[in-house]
């Protein structure tokens, strides 16, 4: 048996605000950029030990379904750099969700919170660039290396100092902290 090598990949994206999608779109398209993946629905279970160790250790276990399929997905602490968060990211494709989260719940880990989007992934100059929708906003993820960011948002029109440095769960909890009307997960059927 031949050892195997890990890699440690890392995420480094910026996530912004963007209220017009079908204007990124067009830009997109007017590039050359390259749509990797239709508009679909995406549902993402994030979950944590009972005292809450993962989330406040900054990290994340997140189940996310897709009609494509499932995933599972460990991401470390973020942090900042030349203007991007920057987290290691680990993730696996899943064949039985429900199963999953039953392993998950043997292991002492519990959802601690759900939210949905709909979602499209393009390509362009080595970075991907995500355009969601969400009961809270639209936004524009751009991932990839710090200079291939940069390039991405001049050519697509967007100001990098109106980035966020915060997770859907972070907007969501802010949010929730202005209105406590809103449910405690954030869900596409339920409105802002």
């Amino acid at each position: 048996m031949t050892p195997e090598t890990s890699t440690t990949r890392y995420e480094i994206e910026i996530k912004l605000p963007v209220p017009d999608l079908g204007a990124v779109r067009e830009r997109l398209r007017a590039r050359g950029a390259r749509q990797l993946t239709a508009p679909h629905s995406e549902s993402n279970d994030l979950y944590d030990q009972a005292d809450g160790s993962v989330a406040k250790s900054g990290r994340v276990l997140r189940l996310r379904r897709t009609e494509d399929g499932a995933t599972l997905t460990y991401k470390g602490p973020a942090r900042f750099e030349d203007g991007a968060k920057t987290r290691e990211e680990r993730e696996t494709a899943v064949s039985d969700p429900n199963e999953m989260e039953s392993i998950l719940a043997a292991l002492g880990f519990h959802r601690r919170f759900r939210y949905e989007k709909r979602r499209e992934e393009w390509s362009l100059d080595d970075c991907v660039i995500a355009l969601d929708e969400t009961p809270i906003g639209t936004f524009a993820e751009v991932e990839g290396d710090p200079a291939a960011i940069r390039r991405v948002l001049q050519d697509l029109g967007l100001d990098p100092a109106e980035s966020l440095p915060y997770s859907y769960a972070e907007l969501y909890a802010r949010r929730r902290r202005e209105d406590s009307t809103l449910p405690v997960d954030m869900l596409l059927d339920t409105p802002p």
